[in-house]
């Protein structure tokens, strides 16, 4: 079975374009800085700084393009450093999530949801599904091939033709299991 690429998703914000205003300026624009492995999805230069009931995190990166609502993916260690009790959540699902204040050089913002610790994931195309025999929202576990390798479990298959394969952890996990530098996985039934 061929290996899957497992990258970190380090700590980052979505923005719609009503809040990239207001942080930003008006008619500001997110400032493209290097693709993601994700088709259409990019790191931008913009950044911004999370405030939270107990500690603050600057020079949290952007990523883009804007979406329909503002996201703050964090690590459970941001949370806490945060001080905020952000649930392990998939992406998109913010009903019922804490939010934090976002500061920008244009100005702040109170989110009133948005803030998750993000599940892992592995993004994958159907033409890759149907190769691994797995299929959308499926739950499965998946051996990281490191220095302290480890079986991860509750990896959810994410399938979409705009995916392009590819794991995702946190800076925990990936700490974790020294997925530094060029790491890969591999599916285990």
């Amino acid at each position: 079975m061929e290996k899957i690429l497992i990258e970190t998703s380090a700590r980052h914000v979505h923005l719609t374009k009503e809040d990239l205003a207001t942080l930003f300026g008006e008619g500001s624009e997110l400032t493209f800085k290097k693709a993601l492995s994700q088709p259409g999805q990019f790191a931008c230069e913009e950044r911004v700084k999370l405030v939270g009931p107990k500690k603050e995190i600057s020079n949290v990166i952007i990523l883009g393009p804007v979406r329909p609502a503002t996201q703050i993916e964090l690590s459970y260690t941001d949370a806490r450093t945060l001080g905020i009790n952000a649930p392990l959540r998939e992406s998109g699902n913010l009903e019922g999530t804490p939010g934090i204040k976002i500061v920008g050089p244009a100005g702040e913002i109170d989110v009133a949801q948005g803030a998750i610790i993000a599940k892992r994931h592995i993004h994958m195309t159907p033409e890759d599904a149907e190769n691994y025999g797995v299929e959308n929202g499926q739950i499965v576990s998946v051996k990281i091939d490191s220095e302290r390798s480890a079986v991860l479990g509750d990896v959810v298959v994410r399938v979409s033709p705009k995916f392009s394969l590819a794991m995702h952890i946190d800076t925990d996990e990936s700490n974790a299991v020294c997925a530094f530098g060029t790491c890969y996985g591999e599916i285990i039934k």
